[in-house]
């Protein structure tokens, strides 16, 4: 299994750029930030913990997601860039489509989406998303990306998004950039999952992963998809032999550790040990 880092990003700890570096120098695969435009000062939506409160105020504080890994990309060559989880129905589809297209581009094909429904859906209200509808509104603006990212002139007719042939460049050197979905892994998102992405991000209090997995490959098998869904653990604790050996059957392909947001000389100093405990070495 690879290795990634994900830093919940905010404007008083350690830069992207600087942890990104940091983490390519130490032989980490993928380098993680998340997404939120704004939080409502009132909120309905509950926690994905369950919790009214937030657990931090990170959540207020969070950098954007596409501007941080461009900062990434411009110190790095290896390591791969990816959210955890970014909410492309936050943005315009057409303006984000080339966004993600132009950071692909310049930086050589190392793109990956992760991407949520949404759980703050006052948050979404404030972008018009309808709580309801949030997962056809992210099917809508998936398809009309890649129609802009893979054809010559590209138009899509949705009910969410509507836009006549046109042509946009640059086209990301990957074609289709991977997307994969962040969320609790019940029957009605991995059939999501199997027809519209890519693979699934695990959330950090999921359980029963392998069996979900194996779910996840029979709805994929029934849409008629080649290959593999991409399945990507969220590690939230030091996992136990047990835990290494479910995520192992359930087919991993890499797993996702969280580091502090805290200044660069703290940070730096939890890679370095979470590197010699995984046994990384620079590539």
């Amino acid at each position: 299994m690879r290795n990634g880092i994900v830093l919940f990003t905010s404007d008083r700890g350690i830069t992207p750029a600087a942890l990104a570096k940091a983490a390519e120098e130490r032989g980490f695969d993928t380098f993680y930030v998340p997404e939120h435009t704004h939080i409502p000062v009132r909120r309905d939506a509950l926690h994905p913990t369950g919790g009214q409160d937030l657990p931090d105020d990170r959540y207020t504080r969070t950098l954007d997601p596409w501007v941080s890994l461009a900062t990434a990309a411009a110190v790095t060559e290896r390591i791969g860039l990816a959210t955890a989880v970014a909410l492309p129905v936050e943005s315009d589809p057409i303006t984000l489509a080339k966004t993600l297209a132009t950071l692909d581009h310049l930086s050589g094909g190392r793109l990956t989406i992760g991407a949520g429904f949404g759980w703050n859906t006052d948050e979404l209200a404030d972008h018009h998303v309808p709580a309801a509808g949030r997962r056809t509104v992210l099917k809508e603006y998936l398809e009309a990306m890649r129609a802009l990212w893979t054809e010559e002139e590209a138009s899509y007719d949705g009910e969410f998004v509507s836009f006549g042939p046109s042509w946009a460049y640059p086209k990301p050197p990957q074609g289709r950039i991977p997307v994969i979905v962040g969320a609790g892994g019940g029957p009605k998102t991995m059939r999501w999952i199997a027809r519209h992405a890519d693979g699934w991000m695990t959330t950090p209090i999921e359980t029963g992963i392998a069996d979900k997995a194996a779910l996840l490959r029979r709805e994929w098998a029934d849409a008629g998809r080649p290959g593999e869904p991409d399945v990507r653990i969220l590690v939230a604790k030091r996992p136990s032999p047990d835990d290494l050996a479910e995520w192992s059957a359930a087919g991993a392909s890499e797993l996702i550790w969280g580091v502090p947001d805290a200044d660069e000389a703290k940070v730096i100093e939890y890679l370095d040990k979470t590197a010699a405990r995984l046994g990384l070495t620079a590539k």
